[in-house]
Order: C-alpha cells, then structure tokens, then sequence
C-alpha cells in the first residue's frame, strides 16, 4: 500500500483505499463488504442526544460523518483526515445531501482543537493504518478532546488471530498494519490514554463473512482532572 507525504507537514499517511488510484471505487467496495452497517451499528451504540458535539478522526470520504448529521440533525459533526482527495469527496458528499458536516485537514495524533471540544468522537476502520507509537499519541489526543463524561466509539478489524479465514480475510491480515490490532492491545492502549474501563462492545464479520472487526468503547470520567494526573 502507498504512503502519501501531506506537503503542508511533511507526513506521510496511508490513504483510506491504500492507494489513491482506488479511491473512486473506495465507497462502492466498502458497502459491498459490509463497512456501511458496521458504521451504523457504531452509531447505534453511542447514544447520541440533541445538542451534541461529535468528531470523526480519520472520517476518509465522509460516509459516517454524513450518516451521523442526516440521523442526528441538531448534532454538529465534524471529520478529520489528512487525506485531501478523500475529503473533497467527503464535501461533496454532504453538499448533495445538503447536509452541514465540517470537514478538516488533519492528522489524528496532532488533533487541531482544544481540549473538551466533543462529547463523543468516532474512529471506523482507521487505527490499523496508524504506526505503534502514533495509536497511542491519537487515544491520548482523543481523550484530551473529549468533554467530562464523554465517549469514544471505535471500530476496526480484528488483529490476525482474530479467527478469519478465507483468501479474502488473509489478504486483509497479511497487511503489517494490523500486526499491532489484537484487542488486548488496543485495550492497553485506551487504559494508557486514561479511558475509564475501556471493553469490546462487540463483533461483527465483514468481507462476505470472512473478516472480523470489533467494536471498542472507552468513556471520559465527569472528574477528568483527577483522571488524568492518576
């Protein structure tokens, strides 16, 4: 898979579809494997309530971003990715459905908002794409971000002994990328970034029923202060 360099930073990144030439049918061929309904069982489990303040970090082309903004028009949404073509599809996406989500340029371990700016931040099928030291960097950046009392939702395939099978589910785990993907270590991780007991909310299988993903929920304690000097 290619790694771009974001020019503005000097970064390179892994682009949603892992190469830019594969972009345009990166929306199609997520919904084919069934990444649309996981992003909807996401939302499903975060109680979103009127009012809100919601962050998409790593949002790609937009598809939660606008899911969430069309179910939950009082919510104000915005997505983080530092992919620039990804996000002008994600504009464009919002615009046809005449929806208002805000879209940034950004790195999720560099997050450009001040602390408690949201009350619940999502991630889909994006951590794997992160280095070992980077993962910990953007939990950390997403508990700072999060409000007293709020939530991250977290979604991503299983590491490789997460029980796949099939030549499409090998081609999924033979990526260096989700090595450092077992669920005991993203668990750690949250514990690390001070996320209040941190658990599986569940799994779901995707890739025509060949490929595992799991879904994580951390929470901000009300007494955030204390949480984060412990």
């Amino acid at each position: 898979m290619k790694e771009i360099m974001m020019e503005q930073s000097q970064r390179t990144y892994l682009p949603a579809a892992g190469h830019d030439l594969f972009l345009p049918f990166y929306d199609l061929l997520t919904k084919l494997m069934g990444g649309d309904q996981a992003r909807k069982v996401l939302l499903g489990q975060a109680n979103l309530r009127p009012g809100q303040r919601v962050l998409d970090a790593g949002c790609g082309t937009g598809t939660l971003a606008v899911l969430i903004k069309r179910l939950y028009p009082s919510v104000t949404v915005v997505g983080l990715d530092p992919d620039p073509r990804a996000l002008a599809r994600a504009r464009r996406k919002a615009k046809r459905a005449a929806l208002s989500v805000r879209f940034d340029q950004g790195f999720s371990d560099e997050l450009p908002y001040a602390e408690a700016s949201f009350d619940r931040v999502f991630s889909s099928f994006m951590l794997h794409h992160l280095q070992p030291g980077e993962k910990q960097k953007t939990l950390r950046e997403v508990w700072r971000v999060l409000q007293p009392g709020g939530s991250l939702h977290l979604l991503d395939f299983g590491g490789p002994k997460s029980g796949a099978k099939g030549f499409l589910a090998r081609f999924v785990h033979s990526s260096q990328h989700l090595k450092d993907n077992a669920e005991d270590r993203i668990l750690a991780l949250m514990r690390q970034a001070n996320f209040h007991e941190p658990r599986v909310a569940g799994h779901q299988t995707v890739l025509f029923g060949h490929a595992d993903v799991v879904y994580y929920q951390g929470a901000v304690p009300a007494s955030k202060l204390n949480a984060a000097t412990c």
